[in-house]
């Protein structure tokens, strides 16, 4: 196991630094670009009212996973420094408190997010025109967040010991799945907007599994049992404490995006698809700055 993971307790950091954080702003990119390789199918082989509708969810959906992954940050925190103490039970105790606040944040966010779908996008001023394959795209693509609270909080794991590739290597894998269940459901079966969000579903899916599958496979201080699954209230707390206001402020980021995109929905579909394809590359350049901030928390 010692090639997975980075001494960040003994020795200069500067180096582990930068071989830790760079893993991790490649993760986030590559998240981003599932976003980015669903415009780019339905903007090239559908239409520019399909770019936009999917490009109208962009600023939304930053919006509600920023909460999330700054809970994770939290978990990420609460797990390093059980293991920087040494209390290999408690760490593991945490870890599986993680993963069934993972699962239960999912499904209620799929099942918030069902409802609301087409009241937060109508609160955007998305144009009459989009709005329908907008709801769309948003309601298929909600329940892809069981699968990516999975994917974020198991990555927090194991960055807590020092691990931010194996993470990264999920991602590529879930990225090339994503991009080849796109042109296949786009181009073959004509699928437009629904065969987009349909892929980002089942790509999160495999990234989840992988995630599940290192957990299980984990040396004994962070293997997942299922059988051991249960929330703590101490590790939670922690969770919270910590995560919640990281969240917060990534959402209050996230929030100034989503008022703007409310008064860019009124220039109509093609204002719309050209914004959205300029904020993936902001959002890129952000994840750099981000992930060297997330590895300063972990190893402090």
């Amino acid at each position: 196991m010692k090639n997975k993971k980075i001494d960040m307790l003994n020795g200069p950091l500067v180096g582990k630094i930068v071989i830790f954080a760079l893993p991790l702003a490649l993760s986030s990119i590559l998240q981003q670009l599932f976003n980015s390789a669903d415009l780019a199918v339905v903007g090239r082989f559908d239409s520019d009212k399909a770019m936009a509708a999917v490009g109208s969810n962009s600023s939304l959906v930053n919006l509600i996973v920023s909460l999330f992954l700054g809970l994770s940050v939290g978990a990420n925190v609460v797990v390093a420094r059980l293991i920087g103490q040494g209390r290999k039970d408690k760490a593991n105790e945490a870890v599986h408190t993680v993963v069934l606040l993972a699962v239960i944040s999912g499904f209620i966010i799929l099942g918030v997010g069902e409802i609301l779908a087409p009241i937060l996008l109508g609160m955007m001023n998305v144009p009459d025109d989009v709005l329908k394959l907008a709801t769309l795209y948003l309601r298929i693509f909600f329940f892809a967040m069981p699968f990516i609270e999975i994917y974020d909080f198991g990555s927090a794991v194991l960055r807590s010991k020092g691990d931010s590739t194996r993470p990264l290597y999920a991602l590529i894998t879930a990225g090339v799945i994503n991009v080849i269940l796109n042109l296949v459901f786009v181009i073959v079966f004509k699928m437009g907007v629904a065969g987009v969000a349909t892929a980002t579903v089942i790509s999160n899916f495999f990234s989840a599994c992988m995630i599940l599958y290192f957990l299980t496979h984990e040396e004994e201080m962070l293997r997942l049992d299922f059988r051991k699954l249960r929330i703590r209230w101490e590790y939670l707390l922690g969770i919270i404490k910590i995560g919640l206001p990281a969240g917060l402020q990534s959402m209050v980021f996230s929030l100034s995006n989503v008022v703007i995109q409310a008064a860019i929905n009124s220039f109509g579909s093609d204002g719309i698809a050209g914004s959205t394809a300029e904020q993936n590359f902001e959002f890129m350049a952000y994840f750099v700055i981000n992930a060297f901030a997330q590895t300063a928390t972990t190893f402090t």
